[in-house]
């Protein structure tokens, strides 16, 4: 049943995808400023650009998530039961959820790790935004070119670095017996080691420091638009500094911090590295927990309605941010 259901499913997509990429050049040719799509590409490679388009979209992008939807409404069965009598439609997954089926109780575990995950990715976001707003407003409007060019130079090219290796150095540095604690206690400044990665200092750090060039780039993009005469004027009138912020830069510079804040919130809410390098004993992140039950219990219908609950929530996420700042969901990705 999901096979031909997907297999219905493509050519619709395909379709689609075409269908909105002729409206949207037939709405442009209207515009006699406007060049057409195949004009300024040419036909062969417009339709090659169209075409990697809808590859990337439909095999990498929708057939993945429409098979983790199908997968999510079917029971847990071994491969030789799989399309027989048994393999019916379900909402025992999701049901599970809340509640957990082995005992009958409320899955209080898995809910709280949900309700963490998304807690706490909200927080990273905010501190992300606090940290690189000021960073891409000096890049885009006050810092002189050269000065531009090595700050750019030092954010990128700790990113070399895999994220692993990066989440494992961190780890080093905040242990009980790493530079830091060692740093502090030999300054006279702590008696004894902080438990960084027990009160989760080190999840924050982590997440926070993983995902900054994803806040700082849309931040620094929409900023460096901006005219710097209407900063200019504003001064000129007499507004202070944080008034300027509140009423010239940030209301400009709403889609960059949409688009920033929603990246961050999504790779925050679905990183799995950084939580187990740096999370502590207690620490439950959702997307360990969908882990587990496609790669250690083989539970491939329940982590797939996992799965589709954290991506609904991430959704949900992004279309409060579109309405928060008042922006569509196009500005945000100029």
């Amino acid at each position: 049943m999901s096979s031909r259901f997907v297999v219905f499913l493509i050519p619709i997509v395909v379709i689609a995808i075409f269908w909105a990429m002729a409206n949207r050049e037939s709405k442009l040719a209207h515009d006699p400023t406007h060049k057409g799509y195949f004009e300024r590409n040419g036909m062969v490679l417009g339709i090659v650009f169209i075409s990697l388009v809808a590859f990337w979209t439909l095999f990498l992008v929708v057939l993945p998530y429409l098979y983790m939807v199908v997968e999510s409404f079917h029971p847990k069965l071994v491969p030789a039961k799989r399309g027989g009598p048994e393999d019916v439609l379900t909402i025992a997954q999701y049901k599970s959820f809340f509640i957990e089926p082995s005992s009958g109780d409320w899955n209080t575990t898995h809910f709280w790790a949900f309700g963490y995950t998304i807690v706490i990715s909200i927080i990273i976001t905010a501190l992300n935004f606090i940290i690189c707003y000021p960073l891409a407003y000096y890049m885009a409007q006050a810092g002189t070119l050269q000065k531009v060019r090595l700050l750019m130079l030092a954010l990128i090219v700790p990113y070399w670095v895999n994220e692993i290796l990066r989440a494992f150095s961190l780890r080093l540095l905040l242990a009980s017996k790493g530079l830091i604690n060692q740093a502090l206690m030999g300054l006279g400044i702590t008696d004894g080691p902080i438990d960084f990665l027990g009160n989760n200092t080190g999840l924050f750090v982590g997440l926070s420091y993983a995902y900054l060039l994803i806040m700082v780039f849309p931040l620094y993009n929409a900023i460096e638009s901006l005219d710097k005469n209407q900063i200019e004027a504003a001064r000129d009138l007499g507004a202070p500094w944080w008034k300027i912020h509140r009423d010239v830069v940030i209301p400009y510079a709403k889609p960059g911090i949409a688009s920033g804040c929603t990246m961050v919130f999504m790779l925050s809410a679905g990183s799995l590295a950084a939580p187990q390098f740096l999370g502590g004993p207690r620490t439950l992140w959702f997307t360990s927990v969908v882990y587990d039950f496609f790669f250690q219990s083989f539970n491939w219908p329940r982590g797939a309605a996992y799965a589709f609950i954290l991506l609904v929530a991430c959704i949900l996420f992004v279309m409060l941010m579109l309405r928060v700042f008042k922006v569509s969901l196009g500005e945000t990705i100029r």
